[in-house]
């Protein structure tokens, strides 16, 4: 990708109107070109190649997944064709058009067991489908185009969208009585940290040209863990700023809420390669969280 394609060709983010197509779209501006279903669909491949060929980027994001983690256990087919398929087939077409491929994945490739933060040379071992068609998603990924850049991340909310942090907000407005999950460890992140981190990555691809050691994967979440517990306080004490009654919340055990698919108890991981590489720093999730909240109340005061 050179400055003279950059300035005629734009950046091509799969996933629609999802969080983080969105954060790319607000901080990318004009460059960004959001792509979703019906226009572009993982199930048709058919559209894949003509939207690329419509729209002839300098680069491709793909943020689009399939995300209902307890619906993929059933509905295993849709789970593949978004975390498998589609992505190789979007890889195998960057790297015939020798173009920067950037591809989101997830915590889930890991079955949560380890102990301590999950590096990039861990072993995946997933446990759920969900897991499991990302980290086939991963491996396809990098055999359809060995130049690809692949970036896990986890628990991602913002101020848009459905996610965690604007569920608690919405529920604790509500009720007095709040009972959240306490023994599942995590990273939580922002989808404009990881937007902002994308865009650094291409930015300095753009800059340096290509380097055979951007390829490959790397950790992006919010730095600094939580429980699901500890990210709902976080974010309700942050809304009681903002006048909303601080409801109580309650730590439970995974085991008091059952969901079909398994969730990985302890999915910490270190985000060291991608400050080593790229020089990008993800972070604290607590200042990340702050700041979301206080744009959700923004938007509800405008």
């Amino acid at each position: 990708m050179t400055s003279t394609d950059s300035d005629t060709r734009s950046i091509l983010v799969t996933g629609g109107n999802g969080q983080l197509a969105t954060s790319l779209a607000n901080l990318g501006g004009e460059k960004i070109r959001r792509v979703g279903r019906p226009e572009f669909d993982f199930e048709r491949p058919e559209t894949i190649e003509a939207t690329i060929k419509a729209c002839n980027p300098a680069a491709i994001v793909n943020a689009a997944a399939w995300t209902a983690v307890d619906l993929a256990e059933k509905e295993v087919a849709g789970a593949e064709a978004a975390n498998r398929d589609g992505p190789a087939l979007l890889a195998a077409i960057c790297a015939e058009r020798n173009i920067p491929f950037i591809h989101v994945s997830t915590d889930y490739v890991f079955s949560g067991d380890k102990g301590s933060p999950y590096t990039e040379t861990d072993a995946v071992s997933p446990e759920t489908v969900y897991g499991l068609t990302k980290a086939e998603g991963e491996r396809l990924v990098l055999r359809a185009d060995p130049k690809a850049i692949i970036l896990r991340t986890s628990w991602v909310y913002s101020a848009h969208g459905k996610n965690f942090v604007r569920t608690m907000i919405s529920a604790g407005a509500r009720n007095s009585v709040l009972k959240v999950v306490g023994d599942q460890r995590g990273n939580p992140t922002s989808s404009d940290d990881l937007a902002k981190a994308i865009l650094a990555i291409l930015a300095l691809i753009e800059e340096s040209g290509w380097k055979d050691e951007y390829a490959g994967i790397y950790h992006a979440c919010g730095t600094g863990e939580a429980t699901w517990h500890e990210l709902a306080v976080a974010a309700l004490e942050q809304a009681a700023r903002h006048r909303q009654r601080m409801p109580e919340i309650t730590s439970i055990r995974t085991e008091d809420w059952p969901t079909p698919a398994k969730r990985p108890a302890d999915s910490r991981m270190d985000n060291s390669r991608l400050a080593q590489v790229f020089n990008v720093y993800m972070p604290e999730w607590r200042e990340s969280v702050a700041r979301t909240v206080d744009s959700l109340f923004a938007e509800k005061i405008s």
